[in-house]
């Protein structure tokens, strides 16, 4: 894909290109993003027929198209398991596969103590990749040791302060559309709600336990709300 891998974007190999704006992505693009990754994965789990477990969902798999919203792609399914023709709810099944698949830091923990991959176990990689996503933080970070991991950062950060813990790009972008004082505080105000908001949905599909994470379908629907009251917001703002 033209634009590379989500990863190239979220870490770039040089302070060089960290510091330039033209080369990280801004708020409303990692929100449509965003939007892609689910809108692919609750086609994989709910419209596919058979349903198809990723099992490796991460910053690398996500292929990003050369078009001005430069949309998103969930690629690589070399190790994707698909579930049986008469599966009834794909949330409730699984299936084997042999030894712990898929990469460290995005592997859900209950893949440690079984041998079968689950659509829960996606939704948990999603919800690692969404956090990873607005916090600039990958999951093996050097500051992840001993209990605390990107789960638990995020989930310490909610609700009132996202914004400390937000990779600083993201507010780079947003900065530079708040230099006029009569809209800078709107513009903060809505960043704050939109990043509170989606790292809350992060943490929420990232839970330890499997039946404690949201579905895929429903985390879609609320990511999509997120997308459209921040560029709502922003279509108000940018008349004003």
């Amino acid at each position: 894909m033209p634009k590379g891998s989500l990863k190239d974007w979220l870490h770039p190999e040089s302070e060089e290109e960290e510091r330039n704006l033209g080369n990280t992505l801004s708020l409303a693009r990692r929100l449509g993003i965003a939007v892609d990754i689910m809108d692919a994965l609750d086609y994989l789990h709910n419209q596919c027929q058979p349903p198809i477990i990723h099992c490796d969902l991460k910053p690398s798999n996500i292929l990003l198209s050369l078009t001005d919203d430069m949309s998103a792609r969930v690629g690589d399914f070399g190790i994707s398991k698909i579930l049986p023709d008469n599966t009834s709810n794909a949330l409730s099944n699984s299936v084997s596969f042999t030894g712990i698949r898929g990469s460290i830091g995005y592997l859900t923990p209950e893949y440690g103590e079984s041998s079968a991959a689950t659509t829960h176990g996606d939704v948990y990689s999603l919800g690692i990749l969404l956090l990873e996503m607005f916090t600039g933080r990958s999951p093996t970070d050097d500051m992840f040791k001993d209990s605390l991991d990107l789960h638990k950062f995020a989930k310490a950060a909610l609700p009132y302060k996202a914004m400390e813990i937000v990779d600083p790009a993201i507010l780079l972008h947003e900065e530079t559309k708040g230099r006029d004082a009569s809209n800078a505080a709107l513009v903060r105000s809505r960043t704050e709600d939109c990043l509170a908001s989606v790292i809350g949905l992060g943490v929420s599909c990232s839970n330890k336990w499997p039946r404690e994470r949201m579905v895929v379908q429903d985390a879609a629907v609320q990511m999509h709300a997120i997308r459209y009251a921040y560029l709502n917001v922003a279509t108000v703002t940018a008349a004003c």
